[in-house]
């Protein structure tokens, strides 16, 4: 199944080369059209096009269609695709230290996680990400704190034992699952909903965003609030791609995806701000959780030689005010 939805995303997605031009890019993501990380994709792709007086064109391709998260690192590499949201583990299998911003209980709040995506430790782990990939961060946008749902409440860590949930398919997002005594089950992103739907996993993680967007909440009747990753994304672009945009260009593209991150950084945590009401108005059960108690079994694999950042970083991103 893997290797057929690998296929199609990449044959897509080599059907679109011929027909880009050299001032033409393409953006593949896998959040549905009604996700804001969308509606801030086509706002950064309409300023470009009026910014620079319709000297480049960026054409958004939501929900999957250019292939799921891996497909789309491929598809960077390969060329086939120009820019990207990925998530940090993602980034992260080129680059480990760069996982550090979805580690799990490593931010105190959403004011924390701001300060760091403007903070010298991302600069330089953005560019410790561009000298071993050749591919470019053009900013970091918020993607919401991960909660976890289940047909049952997860009140403390015992709850998750044994329990199999669906985590993305990046080795940094195992952490959390393991450390409570779960069994983390890697699923693309668009097959979640059939999977709960049809019992294949217990439950999922993610921001209350996407829970509304995916309609998890039809299929899972309880959201606890574990709130255990501050979860964000690069926005990448192409090494090849970026190197054919003139300097002044290069810093519009910057200035433009800098914007979109802050603004839809914003639009997310809003968004997380209502929605508690929102699902309690629709029939499903949330749950406020003893987050200490979770972190304090994951806390120990933070500063683990095999993390994948040092404990300097890790000791760096704690000390951000």
């Amino acid at each position: 199944m893997r290797a057929r939805h690998q296929l199609t995303g990449l044959l897509f997605a080599l059907s679109l080369a011929p027909l880009a031009q050299a001032n033409d890019f393409v953006f593949g993501h896998i959040y549905e059209a009604s996700h804001s990380h969308h509606k801030w994709a086509l706002w950064a792709a309409n300023e470009i096009e009026k910014r620079s007086d319709g000297r480049h064109h960026v054409e958004v391709f939501p929900s999957s269609q250019l292939g799921n998260e891996v497909e789309l690192n491929e598809g960077l590499d390969l060329g086939t695709v120009d820019i990207i949201y990925t998530g940090n583990a993602f980034a992260g299998n080129a680059y480990p230290p760069i996982a550090l911003g979805s580690a799990p209980f490593v931010f105190r709040d959403f004011d924390h996680w701001m300060t760091y995506s403007k903070s010298d430790l991302f600069q330089e782990l953005a560019e410790g990400y561009e000298n071993s990939t050749g591919h470019v961060p053009l900013g970091l946008i918020y993607f919401g704190q991960r909660h976890v749902t289940a047909n049952k409440p997860i009140l403390a860590p015992d709850d998750m034992q044994g329990m199999k949930i669906r985590v993305p398919d990046a080795p940094l997002l195992l952490m959390f699952p393991r450390a409570v005594g779960a069994n983390p089950t890697p699923i693309a992103f668009s097959e979640v909903y059939l999977a709960l739907q049809q019992g294949v996993v217990d439950g999922q993680e993610n921001p209350l965003p996407i829970i509304q967007a995916m309609k998890f909440d039809e299929v899972q009747s309880d959201i606890s609030l574990t709130g255990h990753i501050f979860d964000s994304q690069p926005i990448i672009m192409n090494g090849s791609a970026w190197s054919q945009l003139s300097a002044e260009d290069q810093a519009l593209f910057l200035e433009i995806f800098s914007e979109a991150a802050e603004q839809g950084s914003l639009d997310i945590h809003q968004q997380e701000q209502d929605l508690v009401s929102w699902f309690q108005e629709q029939g499903t059960q949330v749950h406020e959780v003893d987050r200490e108690a979770f972190a304090e079994m994951v806390k120990p694999k933070l500063t683990d030689e095999n993390a994948g950042w040092t404990v300097d970083q890790y000791q760096r991103l704690e000390a951000i005010e």
